[in-house]
């Protein structure tokens, strides 16, 4: 058994965006992205809207087919694109899975609970019989804050919040060890968000499940995470325990997003520095030459346009890519 459940090395995803021969061109959705999820830890990864994070959630799960790059599950090689290695993910499919972003979406609104839960438990006839089938059903809705009566109901009957207790029982139904939570709260109520993300690190400790925990709200992260990743425009910027990147980020995009955080407190809420940034998001389909930030970075020069910073190790789990991480700390 390997100390990393996951492995990601230079994960790329291009989607062809019109163009034909040499003129083809590509939105660059997920460029040169690498990182490691130990077992029973979560990941999270924070960025803006349309900075890469679902993207590289859905195809680790091959949900997109990878353009470039390698993954390594429990030290199987699910893909790796170079050699043209990919495997049967049938299997697999068993052991990783993903909650959505949108609760309204994800369910199908024909079919009940009980037969949304339960496909997944016919698909890989984990049930010996109609009995089993239905006690891993009620148990899963059980463990979700939901009860039996809830199986027989269609999700037009469910808030929002219960639609979403209703995609992680789905997703626990086959006893994964991997989850893939793709933005689980952003739908949701402040008061509803709390109560799901407390239910993920309840059954996390349970059933010793391993998150990439996707969002684009650092507060709501930090409370889950145990490290955590900042995307910008289809690359990873900076990587560090959570309490390191929240206290002590490095990268001026980091900063940025930390400086966002509301702060409760008015007396220190007042004393804290908003760093705003300049500009719009750059396209994905043509970004900046060198560093990608560059067009919104305060210190940038002509050595970020030319030059695309090396991702380094800065201090011991704490990483980053930038060509004056001395400047901006």
């Amino acid at each position: 058994m390997s100390e990393n459940l996951v492995q990601i090395e230079h994960l790329r995803q291009y989607f062809p965006a019109g163009g034909f021969g040499k003129n083809k061109k590509y939105v660059r959705a997920v460029d040169d992205v690498s990182f490691t999820i130990g077992r029973g830890e979560t990941l999270g990864l924070v960025g803006e809207s349309g900075c890469g994070k679902t993207t590289t959630g859905r195809t680790l799960l091959r949900l997109y087919e990878p353009t470039g790059g390698r993954f390594v599950y429990d030290g199987e090689v699910i893909f790796d694109v170079e050699k043209k290695q990919y495997v049967d993910m049938l299997p697999y499919r068993k052991k990783m899975q993903i909650v959505f972003q949108d609760p309204y979406a994800s369910l199908d609104p024909r079919m009940t609970i009980g037969d949304i839960v339960g496909e997944a438990i016919d698909v890989h006839k984990m049930a010996a019989d109609k009995k089993e089938r239905y006690d891993i059903i009620i148990e899963m809705l059980r463990r979700v804050g939901l009860n039996s009566e809830h199986a027989n109901r269609y999700p037009h009957e469910f808030s929002g919040g219960q639609r979403q207790r209703v995609g992680i029982a789905r997703a626990l139904a086959v006893k994964p060890e991997f989850i893939v939570c793709d933005e689980p709260i952003s739908a949701l109520d402040v008061s509803i968000q709390a109560q799901v993300i407390n239910m993920f690190e309840d059954l996390q400790e349970e059933m010793g499940l391993t998150y990439l925990f996707i969002a684009h709200d650092l507060s709501a992260v930090k409370h889950i995470s145990n490290r955590i990743g900042v995307m910008y425009l289809g690359r990873m910027v900076e990587l560090a325990d959570s309490y390191e990147l929240i206290t002590r980020p490095r990268h001026p995009y980091t900063k940025s997003l930390i400086s966002s955080i509301p702060i409760a407190d008015p007396k220190t809420a007042k004393e804290s520095k908003r760093i705003v940034l300049e500009g719009d998001v750059p396209s994905p389909l043509n970004p900046p030459s060198g560093c990608r930030f560059r067009t919104r970075c305060p210190y940038a020069d002509e050595r970020c346009a030319e030059e695309m910073p090396i991702w380094q190790e800065l201090e011991k789990g704490h990483f980053a890519a930038c060509h004056h991480i001395d400047k901006c700390n």
